[in-house]
């Protein structure tokens, strides 16, 4: 059993640069409704989604034992930011101090669940994000957002996590962009040389993005090009949606399949468990399992495996 809250509303964080965010940051809390020492995530979600959006995901990392926060960012459908708004332009920006933002005010976040006080772990804290919340999160590990003009990235890492997972993330900016991605998102322009914070990249091998002019496999450049241990789960005919992860039968997922879904919900939280230090055999004993599949949904690699 899960108890989950929503809307809780935190403290807006600190402005970026002279921009204020000029709104309250909304969050969704979920964890288990018994149990001490619980782990944390906080979840960002993709372009336009909210607080309301994976439950496949968050539901579920929470019955695992997990608290699970999901910050409502600037660019969601729900706040209805435009196009021309001044924020818009550093929005990646307020997405990283939106979850800076949460990890600042746990204790807000605990009192907000009953029967959750003195029952997290502030020492065992994960991110992870889908889509352009893979990069949120992803920063957060140590991705830089190299400006296209002065070629600089500014270290946005976060040492109070000690893991990440990243779903349909983004891969290298440049000649890689297409032209429409690269006139309109110059921030997608990540460096993963210093992401050497442990995480487990997934992606879809059909997950063909308008964004690159390289196809699917630019959505592993995350796990390629960054140091540290990482692994990669590959899944098979999997698109954007990653099966159904942004929720249920939501209309943005075109490529439907529970298995898939199911296959990783079961990684993420071995990966979890293991990399924040709950149970250390559970990635061994999860990889063991879809080795041994006759007829697996995916492909799991790794690099720098202590194991």
């Amino acid at each position: 059993m899960i108890i989950s809250v929503k809307p809780l509303a935190l403290r807006a964080p600190d402005p970026v640069g002279t921009q204020a965010r000029g709104t309250d940051l909304l969050v969704r809390v979920s964890a288990p409704a018994t149990g001490r020492d619980l782990p944390v995530v906080v979840f960002s979600h993709g372009f336009g989604s909210s607080l309301d959006g994976y439950g496949p995901l968050t539901d579920h990392w929470a019955e695992q034992g997990f608290v699970v926060v999901q910050p409502t960012h600037l660019d969601s459908r729900t706040l209805a930011t435009p196009q021309d708004d001044p924020r818009t332009p550093l929005i990646w920006r307020h997405r990283v101090a939106d979850v800076r933002a949460v990890l600042d005010q746990l204790d807000a976040v605990e009192a907000a669940v009953p029967g959750l006080g003195g029952r997290v772990d502030r020492e065992r804290v994960a991110v992870a994000g889908h889509s352009f919340g893979g990069q949120t999160a992803g920063t957060l590990l140590g991705l830089r957002v190299v400006d296209p003009v002065s070629g600089d990235g500014e270290d946005l890492s976060d040492p109070r996590v000690r893991a990440g997972v990243l779903f349909a993330t983004a891969g290298r900016g440049g000649a890689d962009l297409s032209p429409f991605a690269a006139k309109h998102f110059p921030f997608m322009n990540p460096d993963f040389t210093h992401m050497r914070t442990p995480a487990l990249v997934v992606a879809g091998d059909a997950d063909d993005s308008p964004l690159t002019l390289r196809g699917p496999d630019w959505m592993t450049d995350p796990y390629a090009l960054s140091p540290g241990r990482k692994s990669l789960l590959t899944l098979f005919g999997a698109e954007h949606s990653l099966g159904g992860i942004p929720g249920y039968e939501v209309a943005e997922t075109t490529d439907a399949h529970p298995g898939r879904v199911a296959l990783q919900q079961r990684l993420t939280t071995a990966f979890l468990r293991d990399a924040l230090g709950v149970d250390g055999g559970a990635w061994d004993l999860a990889r063991k399992e879809l080795d041994a599949d006759p007829d697996p949904l995916g492909r799991l690699e790794s690099k720098l495996d202590p194991s």
